[in-house]
Formats: structure tokens, sequence, C-alpha cells
């Protein structure tokens, strides 16, 4: 079982009920915050003896302190048929672990979680939720579900569905989308602390032949073929997917964190340091 994952918000939590992360909110318990005189927080629960006593002018001090509020996390997970991609990895597998991770990750710390799976429109649909066994639940949906179709553009449409509040929204998948879905999707979140997620494999990349026959299957209904992979074509291939992954960051980049490669292996470890690391 992969351990927590450890994540924050880009920015306070504004969440409807007491949490463990940071917030704007001013109240009487939580993490010290600052002292101010009693007229801009009239609070007499709160005053501070030692600093009214060492007030030159007389004054009244009362300490405020930063509230801690839970928050919803979502995911956005593609279920078109590009996701059962089998190389190194299992690209399906592998977005399963993360969400039921998030889930479980989410839940024991009091913060809602909540996913949408989204071919054509938003097939699947788990409403954010904090009580225990929401990743037994997220585990047996997605167990039922077998990627399929050749089109993920409901995500548009459940990306309007998270107006509200600002919450933590993770968008998982192959992002092998139109360039025009990946930002008008990014543009409806805005607002939201959005994590690209994109699922790749290493066969598709450093696990290339240099030379042979390869079969190539397209996934979403194109049938299969063979190629002959050498020298030249490697290149171009590489060259390719490293022109499209540039451009997909510089995309993410423009409205906030850039991408995580989740690829062969999930590492529960990595994604933390992922989250913690680019919520700064």
């Amino acid at each position: 079982m992969t351990g927590d994952i450890l994540y924050r918000l880009r920015g306070p939590a504004a969440g409807p009920g007491p949490g463990a992360h940071r917030s704007r909110e001013i109240g009487g318990i939580g993490v010290f915050r600052d002292q101010v005189p009693f007229w801009r927080h009239p609070d007499a629960r709160r005053i501070d003896l030692r600093a009214t006593l060492r007030d030159p002018f007389e004054g009244v001090v009362v300490r405020r302190f930063e509230e801690r509020r839970a928050l919803e996390v979502w995911v956005l997970l593609d279920v078109s048929a590009s996701m059962r991609f089998r190389g190194e990895g299992d690209a399906w597998a592998l977005a399963t672990e993360l969400c039921i991770a998030l889930a479980r990750s989410a839940t024991r710390i009091g913060d809602a979680f909540g996913l949408i799976g989204c071919g054509a429109g938003p097939d699947l649909m788990l409403p954010a939720s904090r009580r225990r066994g929401t990743a037994d639940a997220v585990a047996d949906r997605l167990a039922a579900i077998r990627p399929r179709g050749t089109s993920a553009d409901g995500l548009l449409t459940a990306a309007a569905f998270l107006a509200g509040r600002r919450k933590l929204v993770m968008v998982v998948s192959d992002f092998r989308l139109p360039e025009a879905l990946i930002g008008a999707v990014f543009e409806r979140l805005q607002g939201h602390d959005v994590v690209p997620v994109a699922v790749e494999d290493g066969a598709l990349e450093e696990g290339l032949p240099a030379f042979g026959l390869i079969e190539l299957e397209d996934l979403e209904g194109g049938g299969r073929r063979r190629v002959l992979m050498r020298p030249s074509l490697r290149t171009r291939w590489l060259a390719r997917e490293a022109e499209r992954r540039e451009a997909f960051r510089r995309l993410a980049l423009r409205h906030g964190r850039p991408p995580y490669r989740l690829a062969d292996r999930f590492d529960g470890d990595d994604f933390s340091r992922h989250l913690l690391g680019t919520a700064a």
C-alpha cells in the first residue's frame, strides 16, 4: 500500500470547516499570527496581558490566531481509450493507484475527496466526501471502468462543475489531446489550484529500440500497424515527444503548476515532493 500523499494548497484554503490547511480566517484558535489593538479584534478572551502591560500607550493588546481550514481535493480523470496503454507500465493501473492514494490521504486529514471520470462527457461522478471508506469506493468504481472512446471532451464539462470555493484539482490524463481543449480546461479551472498529472510510458521514449520492427496499436480505433524502427526515426520520434512535452509544460505553467510526470510506476513520495515543491 502506498503511503500518504502530502500536499499543500497554493494560497490559503477556504474550506467550509476546520482542517489542516492555512487560511485567511482569523479566530481564537489555530496558529499564532500576530498581536493587534483590541479595537481591531475585540475578543476579550484573547487579551495578551504581558503585551498590554508593556504597551507605552496603555492600550489593550489582543492575540490573533490563523485558523486552519479543510479543503476539497478533486481528480478529473481522463477515461478515454488511450488510457488503456500498456508498455513498461499500465496507464490505467497507475491512474487508479494515484486516485486511491489521494482519496485515502485526503480523508485521513479531514479533507473531502471527489472524482469525475471524463470521456466524451462526465462518465463517472463521485461527489466530494470526507467519510471513511471513500478510498474503497474510488477503488470499486474505477475497477468497474474500462477506458474507451476517442474523446476526453468531458474534462471541459466537468471543470464547470467545480465552481465555488478554491479547491485542489488534479487533472489526470495522458494529455495526448488537442492543445485547445487542454487550454480550455485550464481556463475553466482558473481560480482553483490545478495540478496536471501526465500519465506517460517509458516504452514510448527511452525504451524505444534503435532498430527493429515494432507493432503500434491506436487504442482509439485507428487499428494496428508495424513500423521499422531505425536510428533516424527514433531520433525524430524522441524530438517530437520532447517538443510536445515542453509545449504542454509551458501551457500548464501559464495556469499555475508544472505537470507531474507519472510514468511506469507510481511513487507516492515523489508525487508528494512535487506537490509540496510546486505549492510555493
